[in-house]
């Protein structure tokens, strides 16, 4: 099937996957780490995450995106006018859906598009040497960046300057240049689909430069000046060749008309002209582009308006109610809780109305925008509720400038206690609030206004320049507050460096790619005994940094011990902070990260009134979390008491070389009467591997970072760029000696994705191999016998070790696969010394209960219960249940169950070498009988397959799981055992 990307976000990129998926062409999206929770990122059908600071203009990063894609979209704004990209596309075998690279070279530069026009005798706006005024345009883009107007010479070089970095930052080049300012004038676009004119529009409504109100068709235009347009339009796009949904944009002053630019490419406003033609621009791009037959003959539909509705503040949307009804359409990427940012376009919604005439569209438009109720963020509605209640048709470009908005109101119920030719202040529950206003002010000192009284017949925009402020200027509230959290430790941090390891604020800083601390200010609770100076210089934070950061473009609570401050004890503020970002994780549900060092609790704060501390409720709500979110744990150097508790809590645990874990320090084993020891005594990774308590051991805290990093990424989302080895090799895999061991880590790499799989607890329950790693990206938990570790035959630490790997993948909805070679259960005295009948049906029962997709890969032995365990209980309970080659099946081992069945008849064989011969031919018979190809002739298993098409069953016969964003839990907890 075709998959298209789109290289945009925001109600573009809603808007474009919503055409593709009526058509049935899949989607891929892509999203900036800060830019996750937008819609546009759920309705696509698969999504990629960008890194970098301007995610949205990387070519290189936005091309590996579009692996296995047919196409890409580029929207509006960003690369959607960048010849380099659409070549870039056109070398990778994408269509870009828009015209071609030279098309785009040619148009997409307006100095080069005003001399094609100028050459086809169409008027443009030339400016002449020391002619005042002009407008500085940028020369890629539009929406009215990288635009400034300039009265006066002596202004030239600051507004170039201003608006070639504008520019670079919209659209990644920042050339400019001037045309001469028509003053008065209407701004009429014409919509075109190659060479044909689809309608046009009546854009002149502009706040500094941005587009705000569309009217379609352009009212109060003469028909010749309407044929004119219509007719110049065209001759430009068959003298560029153009193919695909283009605008030309003109000025409009009376019977007279400049060409400004073309757009090659989709508008915002095209919604408008959508309304009144009956052609739907976005479904047409993607038909000329797939190559389908198109009919985009316009109709005459009455008149409609577009309103945009902007944010003109961050925040989380509260409230996001849309107006409805006949003839109105909302097109947004809004909705209740979105986190709306503010490092891109502000556009948040677009309101499209239509009647059979203007007056009804305008009151349809009126009544909607009251209808709309939006909280959380600031908004322009009330300006575009004032703007709309004036005469506004037939208005020009410097409308909104010239006819002030009905006035200053004031924006809350108050008293007015001061007035200025420029300003107004209210007092309001003993708060002063500063309405700047322009010119005659309509109040007095001592009334008393209610909440959007007229102040002021003017807005204030005329006295802009009075209230500029000087950006660079740091207040001193400000600047005491910047040395606080600039407060460094460089002493502290040479000897952190100087004993090989890194700083708490190092290891989180490596970990994501951005993070905002919650508590940094906070300092130990000791301000009994010592200054608060002594307290900011040798506690800052209480020794815990904490926070929300992003990892992998997905948000988790991030936080680190300071074995800097007071040896990472565990202090009040401390767990304060740690109950804070614990409640967060549990409501928003966010995986966490903890580096652990530090000595446990903390005898020294003085700031309380507590005895005992045993109410303390920091460890409750992190082993709440368990079975919830994903837990990491990751340790370097001495760990202990409290700060154990927590480690030991987390589903996985990553320990650097030389740590050192225990349920107790030297101080609380001596204060115990139960000797003294060392700190490196205590819990050694030589004792900590091999008895399961470290899962993954690693040589340094930049390599623990990775880890957990890696970890992470297999409970977020799947990924596209994979690769793997070449599956033919699983053929050669297992010896055909069937009593001949094998490597199963190599069988595993060579099945996995390259550089996908992550082992969890190797030196511990080594007869079981229990991995996270990707198959064509996506994440599989993974459990495989080991045939050089008692042959393969299960133990009670390798139970354990499965039983809770299984509830770690089920509590996340992690299919798993079992590559099965296993003689069975350990028996024996020996073995029944270690509680093998609780640990191995501890497997046996967590197997039975899993509820996410479960496969089976018989590799070679299958015997007895043990294979049943690896089985989750019974052939029959897998997705699939499917056999190599050397696959064998029995009920116990062939030369056991040969040695038990027929005891007599072999011992009533005297010679030695004919018995052996007997008992040969007999094991090879129960071979042939227990033979992988045998056993799926009476359908015991699904099929017998050729190696090589191993990860092909996989990827189809297990179903994809549930998103991994599910609020609550699955299972109450997963066993820290």
């Amino acid at each position: 099937m075709a998959v298209l990307l789109v290289a945009n976000r925001g109600e573009v990129a809603v808007r474009v996957l919503r055409a593709a998926a009526d058509l049935g062409i899949r989607t891929v999206a892509v999203y900036a780490e800060d830019d996750a929770s937008s819609l546009h990122v759920t309705l696509a059908d698969r999504a990629v995450a960008l890194r970098g600071p301007s995610p949205y203009l990387d070519v290189d990063q936005i091309l590996d995106a579009a692996a296995g894609c047919v196409a890409v979209h580029p929207g509006w704004g960003f690369l959607s006018e960048n010849a380099a990209f659409a070549r870039a596309c056109e070398a990778r075998g994408l269509a870009f859906v828009g015209p071609s690279a030279d098309v785009l070279e040619l148009l997409g530069d307006k100095r080069r598009a005003r001399t094609l026009a100028a050459s086809l005798g169409i008027p443009v706006l030339d400016a002449q040497p020391g002619e005042f005024p002009v407008m500085v345009k940028a020369v890629l883009g539009g929406g009215g960046k990288g635009m400034r107007a300039v009265y006066a010479p002596e202004d030239l070089d600051s507004a170039v300057e201003a608006c070639q970095a504008e520019a670079l930052a919209a659209f990644g080049a920042g050339d400019v240049y001037l045309e001469r300012l028509m003053p008065s004038a209407r701004h009429i676009e014409v919509q075109l689909v190659g060479t044909s004119v689809i309608g046009d529009r009546d854009c002149s409504l502009q706040l500094r430069h941005q587009k705000v109100v569309e009217i379609a068709p352009a009212p109060l235009l003469e028909p010749g000046t309407r044929k004119a347009l219509h007719t110049a339009a065209a001759e430009i796009a068959a003298a560029a060749g153009y193919t695909g949904v283009g605008t030309v944009e003109f000025l409009v002053s009376g019977d007279s008309f400049a060409f400004l630019e073309v757009n090659p490419r989709l508008q915002v406003e095209h919604t408008v002209t959508e309304m009144v033609s009956g052609v739907d621009l976005v479904r047409t791009q993607l038909l000329l582009a797939w190559g389908g037959d198109v009919d985009y003959t316009p109709l005459d539909r009455g008149s409609a308006v577009q309103v945009r509705v902007n944010q003109t503040s961050g925040g989380v949307l509260s409230s996001f109610a849309l107006p409805s009804g006949p003839g109105v359409r909302v097109d947004t990427h809004g909705y209740v809780g979105y986190r709306v940012g503010t490092h891109y376009d502000g556009l948040l919604a677009k309101l499209v109305v239509h009647g059979e005439d203007l007056d009804v569209a305008l009151n349809r438009a009126r009544r909607a925008l009251r209808e709309f109720r939006i909280d959380g963020v600031s908004t322009n509605l009330d300006f575009l509720k004032s703007l709309l209640s004036q005469e506004i048709v037939g208005a020009t470009t410097d409308f909104v400038v010239e006819e002030p908005v009905d006035g200053m109101r004031a924006p809350l119920a108050g008293t007015v206690v001061a007035v200025s030719p420029d300003s107004v202040v209210l007092e309001a529950m003993k708060m002063q609030h500063v309405v700047r206003v322009s010119d005659d002010v309509l109040v007095s000192v001592g009334d008393t206004v209610s909440e959007g009284q007229l102040l002021a017949s003017g807005t204030g925009e005329s006295t802009e320049d009075s209230f500029e402020v000087d950006l660079e200027e740091i207040r001193p509230d400000l600047a005491e507050v910047l040395a606080r959290h600039e407060f460094d430790r460089p002493e502290a941090a040479a000897k952190r460096h100087a004993a090989g390891g890194r700083t708490a604020r190092e290891n989180i800083a490596d970990l994501c790619s951005d993070f905002v601390e919650y508590g940094g200010l906070a300092i130990a609770a000791q301000r009994a005994r010592r200054s608060l100076d002594e307290l900011i210089e040798r506690t800052p934070a209480d020794g815990m940094v904490a926070g929300i950061g992003v990892v992998n473009g997905q948000r988790i609570v991030a936080m680190s011990y300071d074995y800097a401050v007071l040896a990472g004890t565990q202090g009040l503020r401390n767990h304060q902070k740690k109950d804070r970002l614990f409640a967060l994780a549990q409501q928003e549900n966010l995986p966490v990260v903890l580096f652990a060092e530090g000595g446990g609790g903390r005898p020294g704060d003085t700031d309380h009134s507590m005895v005992s501390g045993l109410d303390c409720g920091s460890f409750h709500a992190f082993a709440q979390l368990s079975g919830q979110v994903p837990l990491i744990g990751v340790v370097a150097g001495r760990c202990f008491a409290g700060n154990a508790v927590l480690l030991g809590t987390c589903d996985v645990i990553i320990a650097v070389e030389g740590a050192n874990i225990g349920m107790g320090g030297p101080a609380m084993i001596e204060g115990g009467g139960l000797g003294v020891f060392r700190p490196e005594d205590i819990g050694p990774l030589d004792v900590q591997i091999p008895n399961g308590v470290v899962d993954i051991a690693v040589s340094s805290e930049a390599e623990a970072v990775a880890v957990a990093r890696k970890y992470l990424s297999y409970f977020q989302d799947s990924t596209t760029d994979w690769s793997c080895e070449d599956q033919r090799l699983l053929r050669h895999a297992v010896p055909e000696n069937r009593l001949r061991a094998y490597d199963i880590r190599k069988v595993i790499d060579t099945l996995a994705d390259t550089d996908s799989v992550l082992e969890l607890r190797k030196g511990f329950g080594k007869a079981i191999v229990t991995a996270l790693v990707r198959v064509e990206g996506r994440p599989i938990a993974l459990i495989a016998n080991d045939p050089n570790v008692l042959g393969g035959a299960i133990d009670a630490d390798a139970a354990d070790k499965c039983a809770r790997f299984l509830q770690l993948a089920d509590a996340f909805d992690i299919p798993v696969v079992s590559l099965t070679d296993t003689p069975g259960f350990m028996v024996g005295p020996e073995a029944e010394r270690t509680a093998t009948v609780r640990h191995l049906t501890r497997m046996v029962v967590t197997g039975a209960n899993l509820t996410v997709p479960f496969g089976l890969i018989i590799l070679r032995k299958a015997y007895g219960l043990g294979a049943q365990a690896m089985a989750a209980g019974s052939l029959k309970v897998p997705q699939f249940a499917i056999s190599w080659p050397t696959g064998e099946f029995g009920p116990m081992g062939l030369e056991g169950a040969v040695k038990l069945g027929f005891k007599r008849v072999l011992d009533a064989i005297e010679d030695p070498q004919e018995r052996r011969q007997r008992y040969d031919q007999m094991v090879e018979a129960a071979y042939e009988h227990g033979k992988a190809l045998n056993v799926a002739s009476v359908f015991e298993i699904d099929d017998v397959i050729d190696p090589a098409d191993t990860r092909r069953w996989i990827t189809t016969a297990l179903a994809p799981t549930t998103s991994r964003q599910r609020q609550g839990k699955k299972r109450p907890f997963i066993d820290t055992w």
